[in-house]
């Protein structure tokens, strides 16, 4: 069973840039899709973003793309989160999440096909 730990949350600034990390462990996360949610205060979980099983290929949901990226490394078995120009609407906890499905689904962005999930780490952008 595949364990996920994030870091690299805290209080930023407008505009400032953040990148957040997925520590995996128990299993290289290139056999699973990973992803990144995130959920605001009284908001439903909301998807930012994956990484396709086998490490190639990644997806961001429309109001993150253009800003943020994701981003594996083998070597460390890490998801990264890269998050630029961060607005005061972007403050939630920020949740990265593993599936093992295998159906044939163009991108896995509902929080029902994630199996996994880490405990999250906040992410506040404050003036």
């Amino acid at each position: 069973q595949v364990q996920l730990v994030e870091s690299g949350g805290g209080l930023v600034h407008p505009g400032d840039s953040v990148r957040l990390s997925c520590q995996v462990s128990g299993q290289s996360f290139e056999f699973y899709t990973m992803a990144w949610f995130r959920q605001a205060p009284g908001k439903e979980r909301e998807f930012v973003g994956s990484l396709r099983r086998g490490g190639v290929g990644t997806y961001t949901a429309p109001l993150v793309q253009g800003r943020w990226t994701i981003h594996g490394n083998n070597l460390k078995n890490t998801v990264s989160l890269q998050m630029n120009n961060l607005q005061p609407d972007d403050t939630a906890v920020y949740i990265c999440a593993a599936s093992a499905l295998r159906v044939p689904k163009e991108v896995y962005d509902s929080a029902d096909d994630y199996a996994y999930w880490g405990q999250g780490t906040q992410v506040t952008v404050s003036s």
